[in-house]
């Protein structure tokens, strides 16, 4: 009967570590398996990623191109289109967003974007009253067109809350 807590591993399958560099009776003694001279006999050799033998490294012979903007807003992108199936007499922001899975993080900004239709299934307008930090041209337009309303959040109001 073989039980978890006796497990073995077989015979023979584990070795003691090959102690190098301790003298000749070992087999392993004076150059320590490492041959006579040249750079892989000497110590701190080749360790460091990239490394080609002395030659420039990859990547320092690439220009270097770009840079990475500390000052970049990331906003959370939502189509109109995917508020359509949305409750009207609801006020969408973003709690309704994050718990209807359109975004991830209702902490973050969010912009809406012009894509898709504010209809229901049977081609009527949905008036919805959307709550985000962005909206493009075409989304403000067709929110106006269907009767709804778009209000900014301020930066203020979404620092506290």
């Amino acid at each position: 009967m073989n039980e978890l807590s006796r497990l073995q591993p077989p015979k023979g399958a584990v070795r003691r570590k090959t102690r190098v560099g301790r003298g000749q009776a070992s087999g392993l003694g004076k150059t320590a398996g490492r041959g006579g001279k040249g750079q892989k006999a000497r110590t701190g050799n080749m360790h460091f990623e990239g490394f080609e033998g002395g030659q420039t490294p990859l990547q320092r012979r690439m220009p270097k191109r770009g840079f990475t903007n500390i000052h970049r807003v990331e906003y959370q992108i939502v189509n109109l289109g995917d508020l359509a199936f949305l409750d009207p007499q609801v006020v969408v922001g973003p709690d309704l967003l994050a718990a209807a899975g359109l975004i991830k993080n209702p902490a973050a900004k969010i912009k809406i974007l012009g894509d898709g239709e504010l209809c229901d299934l049977e081609g009527k307008a949905v008036a919805l009253t959307i709550h985000a930090h962005k909206f493009t041209a075409s989304a403000l337009e067709k929110i106006a067109g269907a009767g709804g309303r778009a209000e900014v959040i301020s930066p203020a109001s979404s620092a506290q809350g």
